[in-house]
């Protein structure tokens, strides 16, 4: 196969895997710079992107036009993608705290059916990460820069019994008790998956 026909077909498949993405705008601000003449104003923007599949990632973006803004929060969002844990591709492994600031979230694992219960930005979060049942709770600011901040710090924390099991150098069974070999058998079946 020729170089050429390579690079394109890798191209093709980048640009296919970046259309598949979900992007979220959480929030445009006017910003303004005073300057000798008066006040120049521009936008920033912030962006959630997420595949709806265990990564997600969210940037932000300032320019003198709110589209350009968005552009830059957006690059910036799939730049930094993290990926995410689930368990049976639905909710969360375990319950996690987070905190940057004066935002500190809660986000609960949640049993099938109940969907995803958040507020505000933390909800575009969990839409593009692919949770579909969790329960969130923000305690303290609102200031969306901080909820999202503090979210990510939460994700970043948790690990799948795979994961923690080959951190101890055990295996999936053994963390488990008795009453949860079933569970156990299911954790395991589902870190497979990912």
């Amino acid at each position: 196969m020729a170089r050429g026909q390579r690079e394109e077909r890798e191209r093709g498949g980048r640009d296919r895997e970046e259309s598949d993405l979900i992007e979220k705008l959480v929030g445009i601000n006017r910003v303004a710079k005073v300057v000798k003449g008066g006040r120049r104003f521009g936008f920033a923007a912030l962006v959630i992107v997420g595949d709806g599949r265990g990564r997600v990632g969210f940037g932000t973006g300032k320019a003198r036009e709110v589209p350009e803004s968005i552009r830059k929060a957006t690059e910036m969002a799939r730049r930094t993608m993290i990926r995410v844990p689930l368990r049976e591709g639905r909710t969360l492994h375990h319950d996690v705290f987070g905190h940057y600031g004066a935002g500190n979230v809660v986000l609960r694992a949640a049993p099938a059916g109940t969907g995803i219960i958040a507020g505000g930005p933390m909800r575009a979060i969990l839409e593009a990460l692919g949770v579909q049942d969790v329960v969130a709770k923000s305690i303290g600011t609102s200031n969306p820069h901080n909820m999202i901040r503090a979210t990510f710090e939460a994700l970043q924390h948790i690990y799948s019994p795979r994961q923690v099991a080959s951190r101890r150098g055990k295996r999936v069974s053994d963390l488990f008790t008795r009453g949860d070999k079933a569970e156990a058998a299911e954790a395991a079946e589902a870190g497979a998956q990912e």
